[in-house]
C-alpha cells in the first residue's frame, strides 16, 4: 500500500482552508451589502416621509380689523355752486329718510333730509345761528313732520313713497340776500308724491336749498306756517311758483 506524504498534504489543506475562508468572506460581504442597502432604503424612506408630511396650520391672526371710517359731515366742507339734481341716488336716499320720518312721526329719522346744522352755521349772517337752527328751523320741521303724518291717517304704515319732484324754477341766492353770508341754490314748490290705499296723492315741500351740489329740505311748509301741510291734493299736484329764498 502506497503511503501519502504528509508534506505533500499541507498545500491541499491550505487550499481548502482558503476556499472556506473565501466563502465566509463572500457571505459576510453579501450580508454587509444587504444590511447597508436595507439601512439606505430606510434612510430614503425616512427622508421621503419627512418631506411629504403635512405642515402644521398657522395660528389665527390676532390683528384687530381696521375701523370703517365715518362719513364726513358735508357742512364741515366749503360750499360750491354745483347745481343739484333730484335724479341722484343720494337725493332719493335722503327722500326715503324723509318719508320714513313722516310714516313713523319721527323727526330724528327724517333729519338726514334736512339742511345740515354745520352748513347753516356757515350760511347765516346772523347772531347765534346754531340756536336759530335748533329753536326755529328744527322745531318747525318737527311740527311739519307730525302734520304730514296726521295727513296719512291710520294707513300711514302701508303708504308708499312714489317720488319727490323738484321744479326747474331754481335760482342762485347770492351772499347778502336773506341774511346769508354764503350763496346757495333755492328751489321752491316741490312735490312729494305717494300712494295710499291704491290712490296717488301728493303735498308740497315749500323750500329746498343746496349745499355742495345736493338738495336739502329747509321748510316743508311755509316758513310762517309751521305745523301745516303745504297744498295737499289728489294726484301728483302742481309744482309751486318761483320765488323766495
Amino acid at each position: 500500500m502506497r503511503r501519502v506524504s504528509r508534506g505533500g498534504g499541507r498545500p491541499l489543506a491550505a487550499c481548502v482552508l482558503a476556499t472556506s475562508l473565501g466563502l465566509v468572506a463572500a457571505a459576510c460581504a453579501r450580508a454587509v451589502g444587504t444590511s447597508s442597502a436595507t439601512a439606505g432604503a430606510s434612510a430614503v424612506a425616512t427622508v421621503t416621509t419627512s418631506v411629504t408630511s403635512t405642515p402644521a396650520p398657522s395660528p389665527p391672526s390676532s390683528r384687530t380689523p381696521s375701523p370703517v371710517p365715518s362719513p364726513v359731515d358735508p357742512g364741515s366742507l366749503p360750499q360750491t355752486k354745483v347745481l343739484p339734481s333730484d335724479a341722484t341716488r343720494a337725493f332719493r336716499s335722503r327722500m326715503a329718510d324723509l318719508w320714513r320720518g313722516i310714516v313713523t312721526d319721527s323727526v330724528t329719522a327724517a333729519m338726514p333730509a334736512f339742511f345740515p346744522r354745520s352748513a347753516y352755521v356757515q350760511v347765516k349772517a346772523i347772531s347765534h345761528p346754531a340756536a336759530d337752527f335748533r329753536d326755529r328751523l328744527v322745531s318747525a320741521f318737527r311740527r311739519d313732520i307730525h302734520a304730514a303724518h296726521e295727513l296719512l291717517g291710520p294707513g300711514a304704515a302701508t303708504a308708499l313713497l312714489v317720488g319727490v319732484s323738484v321744479p326747474k324754477e331754481w335760482a342762485w341766492i347770492p351772499p347778502g340776500g336773506c341774511y346769508n353770508a354764503i350763496g346757495y341754490w333755492h328751489a321752491p314748490g316741490s312735490r312729494l308724491v305717494y300712494e295710499e290705499a291704491g290712490h296717488v296723492r301728493s303735498f308740497g315741500i315749500f323750500s329746498f336749498i343746496s349745499w355742495r351740489g345736493e338738495w336739502y329740505v329747509v321748510h316743508m311748509s311755509g316758513y310762517d306756517h309751521p305745523g301745516t301741510v303745504d297744498d295737499p291734493s289728489a294726484g301728483r299736484g302742481t309744482l309751486g311758483p318761483p320765488g323766495g329764498c
